[in-house]
């Protein structure tokens, strides 16, 4: 099939995208990657009347920062960016972990950070990753900019804390310096394809035991999830195969599973303790 008509917009500066999504509001997208925004409208899923495409705005292309400082990720930055990130240390490893379960190497080529986060799939592996750890979203309009936490921001499958007129232009994510050790693990029928479940662990061991962690899930339910009950359950543990094994328990219990054509309920709770397990012990390892 092919898109319903529309009107398209090409904006060189952020102001002008800014004021060109005011002028539309609810009958206009904003185009980034268009990984996802382009088959909505082929199948005629989505309908919008007007195209604001930012992708001639280089100013929201760009990475700047290191594991030891954070993170600043413009919203225009491809995933691609990640196969060998511009920085060291333990987040750049976990970005490039991550990058590699997101669907096939042509859409991260095209794919955007900022574009996947605004779509809120609840398989994306980037909104995981932000839920997990503790991103900041700076989100803009023609009336100024505001910060939303990632918490905040995922309310839904599919939907966010963005209003019809804001642009999210960019992400910064908290330092996670020299000491951290990641792990994430994804489950998907065949490579590339949606995530039936996955977790992500940022550990930092010390004397034997979980000094810190963060632990979530994604792809399980409406929205990434941090847990943080199983994270108060980690702290002080030693990082053993046992210590795991009841962490995924205790995380199938704090997670209402989803059900759907490619998973049941009881099928995708397995999977859910399974992931997390997993991702614990490679970042134990």
């Amino acid at each position: 099939m092919k898109p319903a008509a529309f009107a398209y917009l090409a904006p060189t500066t952020l102001g002008e995208a800014l004021a060109m999504l005011d002028g539309v509001q609810d009958d206009g997208k904003v185009l980034a990657g268009g990984q996802s925004l382009v088959p909505a409208m082929n199948f005629r899923l989505a309908r919008p009347a007007t195209l604001v495409d930012l992708n001639g705005l280089s100013e929201l292309d760009h990475v700047s920062g290191d594991s030891d400082r954070g993170v600043v990720i413009g919203a225009l930055v491809r995933h691609a960016a990640f196969h060998a990130p511009p920085f060291e240390g333990p987040l750049a490893e976990l970005l490039a972990k991550v990058v590699r379960d997101i669907a096939h190497y042509p859409i991260r080529q095209r794919g955007t950070f900022g574009g996947s986060l605004a779509h809120a799939d609840p398989a994306s592996e980037w909104c995981l990753v932000a839920a997990t750890l503790g991103a900041t979203m700076h989100l803009a309009s023609v009336a100024g900019t505001r910060t939303v936490a990632a918490a905040d921001f995922f309310r839904g499958t599919f939907t966010t804390a963005l209003a019809p007129n804001e642009i999210l232009v960019r992400v910064d994510l908290p330092p996670l310096p020299a000491g951290w050790r990641t792990g994430f693990y994804e489950f998907s029928r065949r490579k590339g394809d949606f995530a039936l479940a996955m977790a992500l662990a940022t550990l930092q061991i010390d004397g034997g035991a979980i000094r810190a962690v963060r632990l979530g899930v994604g792809g399980v339910s409406d929205r990434p999830r941090r847990l943080e009950t199983v994270e108060a359950f980690l702290a002080g543990k030693p990082p053993t195969p046992a210590t795991f094994a009841e962490a995924a328990e205790l995380a199938r219990g704090a997670v209402a599973v989803t059900a759907d054509i490619h998973a049941s309920e009881a099928y995708r709770s397995d999977l859910l303790g399974t992931v997390v397990r997993r991702a614990l012990a490679e970042a134990a390892a």
